[in-house]
């Protein structure tokens, strides 16, 4: 019994001890992540899974630590790992998990992990975005195959990335050997800093043998991603928290990215400084100048970003002060990663980011900057220049359609690698939107309609009339929603909406028109007859809300249609708030109308109106007593009376 106890005793010693060691261990691993030195943490770590250990918190750290240093395929084992030991996890490691799925081609699974991301968090862009786009792979097999695509020919067996053209060089980072003795390495991935590094572009495209860049502008930490003025006299570039010997750090005591600028002076680069909307505790990297030089663009995590990373631009103004910076919005940046921009001669945005639907990693986007410095519609490059992998750093010439671009994808010399391209085929897709505006009861063709083409804010872009056979047709972009409104005499107005598909060879939509059973004369209400939702005003508010205005679009149809007919606008509210509020809010409301009307053509002497208040309630909602949101709705109206019809 003795020797039985003994060799009990030992054996819990034994995996006392070896608790003891591996939480150790466990904690050395945890130290080196969170000071996020990710290829150490990672040793550590698969050392102790590799002994059969199982742990929540060790699988999350791997599957990060590989998907933080974009070695997606290895994350996608470990969150495997994790998912299999407990399936229920935050909302972000359905996402990084479907990301990592992509990489190894698992896109049917991918998919159902971002349906349950979504789920879980229904406001996030990214999970919105994948919604309302789950043809997102035909989409880009529609957008693929314009690019022939080779290596650069100056890539290193370490990572280079993040090229330029300046003065017939190409200006890129490169973590190759320096044949420096010591050499410094980035904890995050344990490889060499980057420095700057040019090569001369040949006449046939290929390039010289890269030498480093000035000994002024490369320092000991990473420097990247160069941007020239146009004269050649300024750069732009990114570089960690370091200048002049002096190495600042965040509330972590972590070392972060930040742009700097030089000026070219003799030949020399000189006069480094850090722009003054730089920060010790945030990150800002890869500048962008637009085309007049005016404006640079950036990425950062500074406060008010909406994401991990998002696009921000500030203006530079004549005297070379800057101003505040600007995010770009939801219209370009997600909850995710939106990094790398590049601003075309033609005024193409092309940026990086993992936060829309793509092929996985980082992807390259690309919009067009209208005038009023708002963006169209964000489209997927397709392959083969996107790949499961992150490709980034995209850089073209408007005029030769020749560039270059950067990737970890599979096949190549580094870690990063810089590919050079020609595009053979514009993405610019535009098609014929055609139909057939017909009698909703007898499908009798109608001519004569007016027809008008709305986008998806329901402003009118086009105008036109059906033909004798009824038909219409309009030039249209591939990917954009639009709705086709049809309207003529003796039929009521109708509209109807369609998103063009890049993959459909033809975009038809007919408009179907109900003939109107009640001639409208002196004493109807147009709201009745046109079947206008009662939904212009939310609660003590008296402005035009958009929806609202595609309604109203309908009353100013008729109106066109017959130039006669003259209408008073009758506003009215809910009981809510008192009688002499409510009187002076459906005034306002009642001008509000009036002015919508005006300004989009029509005569001010055909409109009349004013408020009622709460005086002519449609149901018994009056002051005290308790009714829902929807019964007071119905109070809040606006009626649109013929007085004359001549």
């Amino acid at each position: 019994m003795k020797i039985k106890n003994l060799i009990y005793t030992a054996f819990l010693s034994s995996v006392f001890f070896n608790g003891m060691a591996q939480k150790t261990v466990l904690n050395k691993a945890e130290k080196e992540y969170n000071q996020y030195a990710y290829v150490d943490a990672i040793a550590i770590y698969e050392k102790v899974a590799e002994s059969g250990y199982k742990e929540e918190k060790m699988f999350q750290r791997l599957g990060n630590a590989y998907y933080f240093n974009a070695e997606l395929t290895k994350a996608a084992k470990w969150y495997d790992a994790l998912f299999a030991f407990n399936d229920q996890q935050e909302p972000e490691y359905y996402y990084r998990y479907s990301q990592a799925l992509k990489s190894v081609g698992d896109y049917a699974k991918s998919d159902k992990m971002l349906e349950i991301f979504n789920a879980k968090v229904k406001t996030d862009s990214r999970g919105v975005l994948f919604e309302s786009n789950k043809n997102y792979l035909e989409q880009i097999k529609s957008n693929s195959g314009r690019f022939e695509i080779t290596d650069a020919g100056i890539n290193s067996k370490q990572s280079d990335y993040g090229s330029t053209v300046f003065n017939n060089k190409l200006v890129f980072a490169s973590a190759r050997d320096t044949g420096i003795a010591v050499k410094k390495t980035f904890k995050w991935t344990n490889k060499s800093f980057t420095n700057l590094f040019a090569a001369e572009l040949k006449a046939d495209g290929s390039l010289e043998n890269p030498i480093r860049f000035e000994k002024k502008i490369n320092s000991k930490f990473n420097e990247s991603t160069p941007v020239f003025t146009k004269d050649g006299k300024t750069m732009y570039f990114t570089r960690n928290n370091f200048l002049r010997g002096k190495k600042g750090k965040d509330n972590k005591r972590i070392t972060l990215l930040k742009l700097y600028k030089a000026d070219l002076l003799n030949d020399k680069w000189t006069n480094v400084t850090a722009l003054p909307f730089n920060s010790d505790e945030y990150s800002i990297a890869h500048p962008a100048l637009s085309t007049d030089e005016k404006k640079l663009y950036f990425a950062s995590d500074m406060p008010g970003s909406l994401g991990q990373s998002d696009l921000f631009s500030v203006t530079i103004n004549a005297d070379g002060t800057f101003g505040k910076p600007e995010n770009l919005g939801t219209a370009i940046n997600t909850e995710g990663r939106e990094t790398f921009p590049f601003i075309a001669a033609d005024n193409e945005l092309y940026f990086a980011s993992d936060g829309r639907p793509g092929l996985g990693g980082l992807d390259i986007f690309v919009t067009k900057i209208k005038e009023d410095s708002t963006f169209e519609q964000v489209q997927n490059i397709g392959e083969p220049v996107n790949t499961k992998f992150d490709d980034f750093a995209f850089i073209i010439d408007s005029n030769t359609r020749k560039g270059f671009f950067s990737s970890n994808k599979e096949g190549g010399i580094g870690n990063d690698d810089i590919y050079k391209f020609t595009e053979t085929r514009r993405l610019n897709c535009e098609k014929k939107l055609s139909g057939t505006v017909l009698d909703s009861k007898t499908n009798e063709v109608l001519s004569d309609a007016k027809v008008m083409l709305l986008d998806d804010k329901f402003q009118q872009i086009s105008e036109t009339v059906s033909g004798q056979d009824g038909t219409y047709n309009f030039d249209v972009k591939c990917n954009q929603t639009y709705s086709v409104r049809a309207a003529k005499k003796d039929y009521e107005t109708n509209e109807n909406t369609i998103t063009i598909q890049p993959s459909n060879d033809k975009a038809e939509l007919n408009v179907k028109l109900d003939k109107q059973i009640e001639q409208i004369g002196v004493g109807t209400d147009l709201a009745k007859t046109l079947n206008i939702p009662i939904i212009y005003f939310d609660l003590d508010k008296s402005f035009i809300t958009e929806r609202a205005a595609f309604e109203l679009e309908k009353v100013l149809a008729v109106m066109k249609q017959y130039p006669n007919i003259k209408i008073d606008v009758r506003s009215h509210t809910d009981s809510r708030q008192t009688e002499k509020y409510n009187m002076i809010l459906s005034n306002k409301r009642a001008k509000s109308t009036i002015e919508w009307l005006v300004k989009e053509g029509i005569s001010a002497n055909r409109i009349s109106g004013k408020g009622y208040g709460e005086s002519q309630l449609k149901n018994n909602c009056s002051d005290n007593v308790a009714c829902t949101e929807e019964e007071h709705q119905l109070n809040r109206r606006s009626e649109f009376v013929i007085v004359s019809m001549q």
